[in-house]
């Protein structure tokens, strides 16, 4: 069985395919540099956490540098990729509350997390059929 419904699903068209590797690519691309400069200790890190309302600790920015490539790694990984997407749509969750509670601008800011995670998982969406059979857009 395919998935919720006992109808096959269809393979991604090639233009769906490349669509949603883009767009995984550019989230792949984008996590990984913040990932990267989490790691190095650069005083634009910290104090961005200290804007927040953080401890300007280089083992929280490191901490947080980790957990981000993880999510990355995870969701480049196609076997691993549904995982990936949960858990990067939890850090990005943690990234609006952070930003939710000291009155970061919405639209820039604040929302940039779900759109990251929207990238995410559309780009998710379109490149996996199974995926496609457990979240249709319209049951037919």
């Amino acid at each position: 069985m395919n998935g919720p419904s006992s109808s096959p699903v269809r393979a991604p068209s090639r233009l769906a395919l490349r669509a949603g590797w883009t767009m995984s690519a550019l989230v792949i691309v984008f996590l990984l540099m913040d990932g990267a400069i989490k790691l190095v200790p650069l005083p634009v890190v910290n104090q961005t956490l200290a804007a927040l309302g953080y401890a300007d600790s280089d083992t929280l920015s490191r901490g947080i540098g980790v957990l981000t490539l993880a999510c990355a790694l995870l969701y480049a990984w196609p076997r691993t990729a549904l995982l990936g997407a949960i858990l990067m749509t939890g850090l990005m969750g943690g990234a609006m509350a952070a930003h939710l509670r000291v009155g970061s601008p919405v639209l820039s800011h604040l929302l940039f997390g779900f759109y990251l995670g929207a990238l995410a998982w559309l780009g998710l969406w379109l490149r996996e059929p199974g995926l496609r059979a457990w979240l249709p857009w319209s049951r037919r």
